[in-house]
């Protein structure tokens, strides 16, 4: 049969809609939601069911969050949909989840990942969302300063025909960042052995000045250049992302949401946000290691996501008041608000 999520267990935990009408508590229905966000649901739904028609399928519908119960009741009453129901084959279980649920997850730093890491410091590839540029200067014999660096085409991470790259992002994704830097240099140093150059192998920590020397050693060597091209990319990017001065920014982020998730159950939300507040200065006040408006907008919703039920009350107000006042001074003074800070105000 074909099925798009398949989980028995599942029907235990979360009953499957009847529709409306049906057994369970009052929900929010379709026609509560603004008419831009009722059309929205509708089209949906009318694409859903074109999709499970050229499946062949009879699904039962689980929903997790509460637009989600709208999306799957009105798949559960709509006409052409019950008609597909009664006539298909194939058993289906859908589950409709509702990604507000999940909000820390979308701007919560995750543990010790390079590949994360290269993906959210370096600037993009021009026309691609996930893919990055690698500045390549390095590799010519061009003197030159950052600003000027254009003038070199970027590398980028998708390197599909070079093996050794491959490998090198799989452990990017999957190992810890000190044994994925690890295994750069390991890549490298069997690199310049089969091209018979003459690299020193060093034990101990690997650190950016280490691949950067042995990376110069490819640099007049065109032929080992265009073996190992892909390869040298990665490793650039690897490099690139440990000098970032946002890469020092992600561990503060990790450690502050670490401190926060181990500290929320014996603290009450005026607490928390009382810690924060001293931490939220203007620009003329900040160094480089401070955060900015944009990451204070990142952590609070962090925040939010992860406490659960708030309990309201002067103090909460009190405190949620100070953070206000003192983020809206830090937006004000902003001598050049970035694109985002643009579009919030």
């Amino acid at each position: 049969s074909a099925e798009l999520c398949l989980l028995p267990a599942l029907a235990a935990l979360l009953p499957p809609l009847s529709g409306p009408g049906g057994s369970g508590p009052a929900e929010v229905g379709l026609g509560v939601l603004p008419a831009e966000l009722r059309a929205a649901v509708r089209a949906l739904v009318g694409e859903l069911d074109s999709l499970f028609t050229a499946l062949g399928l009879r699904e039962e519908s689980f929903a997790v969050g509460a637009l989600s119960r709208v999306v799957a009741a009105e798949l559960a009453s709509y006409a052409s949909a019950r008609n597909r129901r009664r006539t298909a084959t194939n058993k289906a279980s859908v589950i409709f989840v509702d990604r507000t649920l999940d909000l820390a997850g979308a701007v919560g730093h995750h543990g010790d990942n390079l590949a994360e890491k290269i993906l959210s410091v370096l600037p993009k590839l021009p026309g691609h969302k996930t893919d990055v540029m690698v500045n390549m200067v390095e590799l010519t014999a061009l003197q030159t300063t950052d600003e000027t660096c254009g003038i070199i085409a970027p590398g980028c991470l998708a390197q599909p025909n070079d093996p050794a790259a491959k490998a090198l992002w799989e452990s990017f994704m999957n190992l810890k960042q000190k044994e994925a830097v690890m295994e750069a240099r390991r890549h490298l140093v069997e690199a310049a052995s089969r091209e018979n150059l003459p690299i020193k192998m060093s034990m101990g920590e690997v650190t950016p000045e280490q691949l950067s020397s042995y990376i110069q050693l490819f640099r007049n060597n065109l032929k080992a250049l265009e073996n190992h091209c892909g390869l040298l990319q990665l490793v650039l990017a690897t490099v690139q992302t440990l000098k970032h001065p946002q890469t020092s920014k992600w561990d503060n982020f990790l450690a502050f949401e670490r401190l926060l998730l181990q500290t929320i159950g014996e603290s009450e939300m005026p607490s928390v946000l009382n810690q924060l507040l001293p931490m939220i200065k203007s620009y003329n006040e900040r160094t480089k290691d401070d955060y900015a408006c944009e990451d204070f907008l990142v952590l609070l919703v962090y925040i939010y996501s992860v406490v659960g039920e708030i309990k309201c009350g002067k103090e909460l107000d009190t405190a949620e008041e100070e953070v206000k006042r003192a983020l809206v001074k830090a937006i004000c003074d902003e001598p050049e608000p970035s694109p985002l800070l643009k579009k919030i105000t």
